[in-house]
């Protein structure tokens, strides 16, 4: 090996914890999912955000304002977050369940940081009914906790099995992991919406400078998948005047085994029309 055409370099350690995030992306790409690319006006919302934190009050989120937004929105249309129960019905859920991946301090065996944080899913359960502060303290408690070794998020009670056993499984074989652990819990609407929620919510912390769209197009599990772009200062109309607005790129993914063209377009109409006023703001 020639060390002058390699250079500098540094290894560091592989987390297990990533092989489910590879399970997953293994298994969504078997989704039937339909994606649909939006631009919506977020100037109102920003404005009322900036206000706010001029004026000392709670630190809203943007984010945690897009999933009030979202979770509006699904609870009025229930069909886009339904799950598939085999062949013969889908299960509609009143509440709306959000899956955020949150980055969190990843820790060792005695409890010390590890000095890396890794995005780990964090459900915000019955996000229709939190108002935006409530959904902004949340996620920022939920960055916070420190993530032990070992630890899992698909389990209801936020933990894993005990290390040991969660070492075999990582190690084992994609298909035999998928056997004992993965097909269970998808294949049961109630232990899904338990463990993982119904909507997934992400985002790409872009700003756009010369005021063009970036738009993120993910994979997933979850029947609704809402994931914010970048924002882009660009013209708009606002009555008969033409004047400087901030517009997200939005992308919206839906699975077309449980919902067709009509609830999605309505879903769309009603999310759009809530950013757009700054609901909850």
């Amino acid at each position: 090996m020639d060390d002058n055409l390699i250079g500098p370099f540094h290894e560091v350690p592989f987390a297990a914890a990533r092989t489910t995030t590879t399970d997953t992306l293994r298994m969504a790409a078997r989704r039937h999912h339909i994606p649909v690319i939006l631009e919506i006006d977020v100037t109102r919302a920003r404005e009322a955000i900036g206000r706010a934190r001029q004026q000392g009050g709670d630190d809203v989120s943007f984010t945690a304002w897009a999933v009030a937004c979202v979770a509006k929105a699904a609870a009025e249309h229930r069909r886009v977050h339904a799950v598939r129960r085999g062949r013969r019905s889908l299960v509609l859920f009143a509440d709306v369940d959000v899956s955020l991946a949150v980055y969190r301090r990843l820790t060792t065996p005695a409890g010390s940081d590890a000095g890396e944080r890794l995005p780990m899913p964090y459900v915000v359960r019955r996000a229709q009914a939190k108002s935006v502060e409530q959904l902004s303290a949340e996620i920022r408690a939920a960055q916070t906790l420190p993530l032990t070794p070992g630890e899992q998020w698909l389990d209801p009670r936020g933990t894993a099995p005990a290390p040991w056993l969660l070492r075999l499984g990582f190690a084992a074989p994609h298909r035999l992991r998928r056997w004992l652990y993965w097909d269970r819990p998808l294949g049961d609407p109630w232990r899904v919406k338990q463990t993982m929620g119904t909507v997934m919510g992400s985002s790409v912390p872009l700003t756009s400078k010369s005021g063009g769209g970036a738009w993120a197009i993910p994979r997933g599990i979850h029947p609704l998948i809402v994931v914010l772009g970048a924002i882009g200062r660009r013209p708009g109309c606002v009555g008969e005047e033409i004047v400087s607005r901030d517009i997200l790129s939005l992308t919206v993914l839906f699975d077309h085994d449980v919902v067709d063209g009509v609830p999605v377009a309505l879903f769309l109409r009603r999310l759009t029309d809530l950013m757009e006023s700054a609901f909850g703001l």
